[in-house]
């Protein structure tokens, strides 16, 4: 795990640059409604807030601007750190940023926020249930978590023919390496797994059911899980695409999924 771990920080603090501003609220994923959609936040007026994930810092600015009062975000890579630093200062922002996997707590306090989230991150971790431990510690009772992800039907679903085939297995939970060239994309559509170019990066792929149990164990109650295409994608046409992300995909099953949760306990 610790390979991993080092390996995505090396990858992601060299390919940090081409991800300044990429998937931030109120967006949660591709081709799937928006937070201005949602509603899934409450109202952050005074609020405490702890971005998992939380790159260049855009997310952050998001909720600052909705009036929370206090911004704190926690990030593997060095270099999305000095981005969001840099960003969020020009913004008249002065948030609390930890530089640290999300396996770990680099000294973030217990039972203090109102809400955590992670947009787009979350699946980067090697150790969902320390994870969600973690997270659950950092909020205070009846606090609220939501992050979103790859739908892991993304993983069993390819192309060939200009036919969509399930061609993966929704069981199989192996880490597996691609690598991403230094380009801006918010998406995986761009990993070359035929050629020794780009940054390597590692993932696991899950279930929604390792989410949601781990999510039960550490404390949380689900109250919404959302796994929709915009309404704008299902209503265009679109032409076939081999793309990871492609919208012709998005028309028959979701790419993203988001959940929000309540502490309970």
């Amino acid at each position: 795990m610790n390979d991993i771990i080092a390996q995505n920080k090396a990858s992601w603090d060299a390919i940090a640059d081409s991800f300044f501003g990429v998937t931030a609220l109120p967006t949660y994923g591709c081709l799937c409604p928006t937070e201005d959609e949602l509603h899934l936040f409450p109202q952050l007026q005074d609020k405490k807030v702890l971005d998992i994930g939380c790159g260049s810092g855009h997310s952050l600015k998001w909720c600052g601007d909705h009036g929370a009062s206090e911004l704190w975000g926690l990030d593997l890579s060095t270099k999305q750190l000095e981005n969001a630093t840099g960003f969020l200062s020009a913004n008249g922002y002065t948030p609390k940023l930890y530089n640290s996997p999300m396996e770990q707590n680099p000294g973030l306090p217990q039972d203090y926020f109102n809400i955590v989230y992670s947009i787009y991150a979350i699946g980067w971790t090697v150790d969902i249930q320390t994870t969600f431990n973690l997270i659950s510690s950092y909020l205070k009772k009846d606090g609220i978590f939501i992050f979103s992800w790859d739908h892991p039907f993304m993983h069993c679903i390819d192309t060939a023919d200009e036919q969509l085939v399930f061609s993966g297995s929704y069981y199989e939970n192996e880490p597996f390496m691609f690598k991403k060239n230094i380009e801006k994309s918010a998406n995986r559509s761009n990993a070359d797994h035929s050629k020794e170019s780009g940054h390597p990066l590692t993932l696991y792929n899950r279930r929604l059911s390792d989410y949601i149990n781990a999510l039960a164990r550490a404390n949380f109650m689900i109250e919404q899980l959302i796994e929709e295409t915009d309404s704008e994608t299902l209503a265009r046409e679109c032409e076939f695409s081999s793309s990871y992300y492609a919208a012709c995909k998005a028309k028959k099953f979701p790419l993203s999924f988001v959940i929000k949760a309540r502490k309970i306990m």
